[in-house]
């Protein structure tokens, strides 16, 4: 799927209003990923999540543009790729070539954040910007008009089954008011520790779309826990009317 038909699947969806689920495969068994990426499908998710770690900028390695060009081929989901590496630059071209629909890199890793912007547009990907825990809203204020998706961590990236940082939710809920204020679609994503208990709380901030990991493939019925973590999103979504 490419960004342009992602757009037009997506067409009758509010960013503001729809609940996407996006299982990230760090939690999955890689062994059978294929299999995996089918299953959650089938079950209801909405993307496919793919978590990218160098080992430098996150204490973690984990997969490269060929796994991700064996998620594309196993699924018709968007494929959302979350650059945890230094000089993320470098790679790009090579993760959208892979079939990435959506690309995201760390205000942390990028002096140059609107041309990290721009190359990720150029290449054919929608572009998204990620903030860490300790990093302020206000990293993201100048280049929020020039974005498709901001994803905020409510853990520190590295590594999956982390408990939710709670006090992510003022910084969700901020920048949930800039998206506000601008007349396009804006994803806002939220990544780390999102389990039944704890998506309600980032639904409720204003966060539209979920990252889970352990929350999905641990359990033995996928169907199950996607429509336990969208019941629970739905049910806070009353606070955002």
């Amino acid at each position: 799927m490419t960004a342009q038909s992602e757009e037009s699947a997506q067409s009758q969806k509010s960013a503001n209003d729809s609940i996407l689920i996006a299982p990230s495969i760090l939690a999955a068994d890689i062994g059978a990923l294929a299999a995996e990426v089918k299953a959650v499908e089938a079950a209801g998710a909405d993307w496919i999540h793919v978590d990218v770690m160098d080992g430098h900028f996150v204490p973690n390695i984990t997969i490269g543009p060929f796994v991700t060009e064996a998620v594309r081929r196993a699924t018709t989901l968007p494929v959302d790729v979350h650059l945890m590496i230094e000089q993320p630059e470098r790679y790009v071209g090579d993760f959208v070539k892979a079939g990435a629909d959506r690309v995201g890199v760390h205000v942390e890793t990028c002096p140059n954040l609107h041309r990290s912007v721009a190359q990720i547009r150029e290449a054919g990907a929608r572009a998204c910007v990620v903030v860490n825990p300790a990093t302020p809203a206000t990293a993201l204020e100048y280049v929020i008009g020039d974005v498709d998706q901001v994803l905020i961590m409510t853990v520190n990236p590295g590594f999956g089954g982390q408990k939710y940082i709670a006090s992510m939710k003022e910084k969700i809920a901020t920048v949930r008011r800039w998206i506000d204020a601008q007349d396009r679609e804006i994803d806002l994503q939220v990544d780390g520790g999102i389990t039944p208990g704890t998506i309600g709380h980032a639904r409720a901030a204003g966060a539209n779309c979920f990252v889970a990991g352990t929350a999905v493939f641990a359990r033995d019925d996928y169907a199950e826990a996607i429509r336990e973590l969208r019941e629970r999103a739905a049910q806070a979504q009353e606070t955002l009317s």
